[in-house]
């Protein structure tokens, strides 16, 4: 019985997990000692966004650092280094031929047509590095794409979910 409650569980958590809009991924050194890692400080040089969204992605960096136990210092063992980008999309979709078949069916001879259409839009991507403040190299990087620029109410959504996603793989778990 336990194990097919398990099963079920992991099935559902993979279910849940798989449906994310959002491509994360994360990189770290491995002869970092995250244990050691209790404090950090936003750096925010690179971090090329309006205020609007400056501060939803400073504020979720945050709050997803202190659920982790790291807490805001001015000599801190971390340096946090938040960076955005975008870059435009070109989405093209056609569809299948329709219209009227002559002779011998779908394989045979006739007029069909099909429909080839495009739309453009901008990504964006956040990128987070975590810089050992004593020795200035980086020990981990989290990288998110597939926030939706153009729309200022799903970034307002977004931002939150994305840093979340990326924020999951820290500290990292060795060996996996």
């Amino acid at each position: 019985m336990k194990k097919y409650l398990f099963l079920i569980l992991a099935s559902a958590t993979l279910g849940l997990t798989s449906c994310s809009p959002f491509n994360v991924r994360s990189d770290y050194a491995e002869t970092a000692n995250f244990t050691n890692y209790r404090t950090y400080k936003l750096r925010i040089d690179d971090l090329k966004l309006n205020d609007i969204d400056k501060d939803r992605v400073l504020n979720e960096v945050s709050r997803q650092l202190q659920t982790k136990g790291l807490s805001v210092s001015d000599n801190p063992d971390l340096i946090v280094n938040v960076k955005a980008n975008h870059k435009k999309i070109q989405d093209v979709q056609s569809s299948r031929p329709y219209g009227m078949y002559g002779w011998g069916g779908p394989f045979g001879w006739g007029v069909g047509m099909s429909r080839t259409w495009s739309s453009n839009y901008n990504e964006g991507a956040l990128i987070v590095d975590l810089i050992d403040a004593q020795t200035q190299k980086l020990v981990w990087q989290g990288i998110g794409s597939g926030v939706s620029v153009d729309s200022p109410r799903a970034k307002q959504k977004q931002i939150p979910q994305i840093v979340a996603e990326i924020m999951a793989n820290y500290p990292p778990q060795r060996g996996k």
